[in-house]
């Protein structure tokens, strides 16, 4: 998908589509909004403000990738929105979950009183968001984070948490960690990744058993690294997730993006269903699958809308 570019700034017109809430227009926005976090990794602040102008959309869905994608700027001009997000009551908690998130990604330590500040918030997952952001905040600071020997990841994504430390490759040894309810939640994560990153049938396995948690942040962030290894292999899992109407919707969405970046087939059918859920992040998240889903099979090389003399890459 082209759009052209009628000035040498491309930001002002993505920040237009970004923030139309007027139609049905959520893949192209999304479309969007990764073209502007390509260029706010770049150090472009303008594009920055765009992504967070975006803020006043209705949709959780939409909303939920923005503060990820701020998160993953590496800038922390992303860090004010974030806060404000973070701190309103009002705010969908998933929304305000990612903005905890983002603090985290972004390691933001002036942010450290504020993640503390919601350490008791009602909304379990915005509580625990906050435990897993100090906790990477402080680990990147602390002279055994710096130490840590952390074996090269195929993923770009800033997350939650670090892999495992070391060529722990005992997938057994791993998944007890993962479902370990005594161990804290920062080293259950950083088995999480680990797992992803052996990518194998058995790491999938063992990962695909934390949907069973009582953490409906650490369910949803199963499906989220599933979406990232967009393996085959995952899909009765996600399948099984996804059309789970007993499960929260969090997670439930978080599945059905997983399977849209997967289109192995069979998928779309799947896609075509949640699609029309009454859930509106579930059923939102299916549209934005689709669209992906057709990207996959088109053979594209970056899912993204491009405006005429920039590039841009997929987003999360």
């Amino acid at each position: 998908m082209t759009v052209p570019s009628t000035s040498s700034d491309p930001v002002p017109e993505l920040r237009r589509i970004l923030c139309d809430d007027s139609g049905d227009n959520l893949a192209l926005r999304f479309r969007a909004l990764f073209s502007l976090k390509h260029m706010a990794t770049q150090g472009d602040l303008s594009a920055i403000d765009a992504i967070a102008a975006a803020f006043s959309s209705n949709s959780a869905l939409l909303k939920h990738e923005l503060a990820y994608c701020l998160g993953q700027s590496k800038n922390h001009h992303a860090a004010p929105p974030l806060q404000a997000v973070l701190a309103d009551l009002t705010e969908d908690p998933m929304v305000r979950h990612e903005a905890g998130e983002a603090l985290g990604a972004l390691s933001h330590s002036p942010s450290l009183p504020l993640l503390r500040q919601f350490l008791s918030d009602p909304e379990e997952v915005v509580a625990q968001t906050c435990e897993l952001a100090i906790s990477r905040i402080e680990w990147e600071a602390s002279e055994i984070g710096r130490a840590e020997l952390l074996q090269t990841s195929a993923f770009a994504s800033i997350d939650p948490a670090p892999p495992t430390a070391g060529k722990e490759g005992n997938i057994e040894k791993l998944q007890r960690t993962l479902n370990d309810q005594a161990v804290p939640l920062f080293v259950r994560y950083r088995a999480m990744f680990r797992l992803r990153d052996i990518a194998s049938p058995e790491a999938i396995d063992a990962l695909a058993t934390g949907f069973v948690d009582p953490s409906a942040l650490f369910r949803h962030e199963i499906a989220f690294v599933f979406g990232q290894l967009s393996d085959p292999h995952s899909v009765p899992a996600l399948i099984r997730v996804a059309g789970d109407k007993n499960e929260i919707p969090m997670v439930r969405h978080e599945a059905v993006e997983a399977l849209g970046s997967i289109a192995s087939d069979g998928v779309e059918a799947f896609l075509n269903e949640y699609a029309k859920d009454t859930e509106q992040v579930v059923r939102e998240s299916a549209l934005v699958a689709l669209d992906m889903a057709e990207f996959e099979r088109s053979g594209g090389f970056e899912y993204a809308l491009i405006l005429e003399g920039t590039t841009a890459t997929e987003g999360s």
